[in-house]
């Protein structure tokens, strides 16, 4: 169950059903979302497992389309040291960044609640969000060039399947699209 508490200028009713619409099947135990202004920074969110809380911090600053860089992007190595090209998303409005800040920081919850190290999950996060805003308003992942990222490259996890047991549906997990193994990410 999701009680949600927003103090910023954006519609209450359609958050609730942003968000809500993305809730179906994973844990119903009661959480609170908590939408506020941030202090400066462009966005922010945190996830209190002990409490059930979920903040997501928006800038008031903030001009649309806004490009957010995200962890989406698989770790490459040479012989000497390993890194992440940076993919960005080109956000359409603070309702979509809210929702993304929403999905990065459920998806934490959910890890907790499946029972899984909470440890280094940023980049699973984020292609969870990245999955839903890509699948539900056509948004593209660019590349340092703005030039669009094929899906593979940055949807190559099954994250549902990592995640199964915060269930309450106990429907069969998603489809593995890749066929590669949940790893670390």
């Amino acid at each position: 169950m999701m009680e949600l508490h927003n103090s910023t200028e954006l519609d209450t009713d359609r958050l609730a059903g942003i968000f809500g619409g993305h809730l179906d099947g994973w844990s119903n135990r009661r959480f609170s979302i908590f939408v506020r202004y941030s202090r400066g920074a462009d966005f922010s969110g945190t996830c209190r497992y002990d409490r059930g809380h979920i903040y997501i911090n928006l800038g008031r600053h903030l001009k649309y389309p806004y490009r957010m860089a995200t962890n989406l992007a698989r770790a490459r190595s040479n012989s000497r040291c390993w890194w992440k090209p940076i993919y960005s998303i080109a956000l359409d409005d603070a309702y979509q960044l809210a929702l993304f800040v929403f999905l990065h920081e459920l998806y934490h919850l959910l890890v907790k609640r499946a029972k899984r190290n909470t440890r280094q999950k940023e980049s699973m996060c984020d292609r969870f969000a990245a999955r839903a805003l890509v699948d539900q308003y056509g948004l593209r992942v660019l590349d340092a060039r703005r030039h669009p990222v094929q899906r593979a490259e940055w949807d190559f996890q099954d994250l549902e399947r990592f995640v199964a047991a915060a269930r309450t549906d106990h429907r069969p997990a998603s489809r593995n699209r890749h066929k590669e193994p949940v790893g670390r990410s």
